[in-house]
């Protein structure tokens, strides 16, 4: 009977000794496990993969996100990181994601697809009545092509008032004071990054020539010119 419970002892001894082997190892309960990288992972990058901490970072950024900020934020090479964000950007042009990936306004962030516009248009549209008026419309386009312009200027160019415009361009983000006029003293105006992440555009160069869309003449230079005299 001795010799029985000696051997029973000695088998939950040894149990006892690989289940604290195994707790040891990073082996944990249900199939789960804590593994030497996984570990150190939590000190490190902070997601599971690069490819998946930057897809969380720039889906709940609300701005776009240089390639340093994103760097810092997961502890990468700036290099690393841009590759990673060219890999993502192509694997979702290639799957035909609603959604795409793009570098503008000084940073990264995802955009929905050209022709996805119309169901998200529905979306941001329905009900939706604070649009831009035509003056509005206008005047903005004056700043785009004209930065930096003062409010005298813009006012020359379409011929009416335009302070109440501007402010409300300058409420909504769109343009902003940006030093003054060396002659007059007046504020000088130009378009924001905001304005161009809501054309989609990377930088001003990819504004779309302006005198293919006049009657006459075919000069922008020209039109100034003999508004203002």
């Amino acid at each position: 009977m001795s010799e029985n419970t000696n051997e029973m002892n000695e088998q939950d001894d040894m149990e006892i000794e690989q289940l604290e082997t195994d707790l040891t190892e990073g082996e944990l309960v249900d199939g789960e496990s804590a593994t030497e990288d996984e570990a150190e992972d939590a000190d490190g990058l902070g997601a599971p993969t690069l490819n998946a901490g930057l897809e969380a970072l720039l889906l709940v950024a609300d701005v776009p996100m240089s390639v340093s900020e994103l760097a810092t934020l997961t502890r990468t090479p700036a290099d690393q990181v841009v590759t990673a964000l060219h890999d993502l950007a192509q694997e979702y042009a290639v799957q035909g994601r609603g959604f795409d990936l793009r570098e503008l306004g000084g940073g990264w962030r995802f955009w929905t697809r050209d022709n996805c516009a119309t169901v998200v248009e529905r979306f941001v549209l329905d009900g939706q009545h604070a649009r831009l008026t035509q003056a509005a419309l206008e005047t903005l386009a004056v700043v785009a092509y004209r930065q930096p312009v003062t409010r005298s200027r813009i006012s020359a160019i379409r011929g009416v008032n335009v302070d109440g415009v501007v402010r409300t361009l300058v409420t909504r983000g769109l343009i902003e004071e940006v030093g003054h006029d060396n002659e007059t003293g007046a504020h000088l105006y130009r378009t924001t990054t905001f304005f161009l992440e809501r054309l989609g555009l990377k930088s001003l160069e990819d504004l779309p020539p302006i005198a293919e869309h006049l009657p006459m003449p075919d000069s922008v230079e020209d039109i100034f010119d003999l508004v203002s005299n």
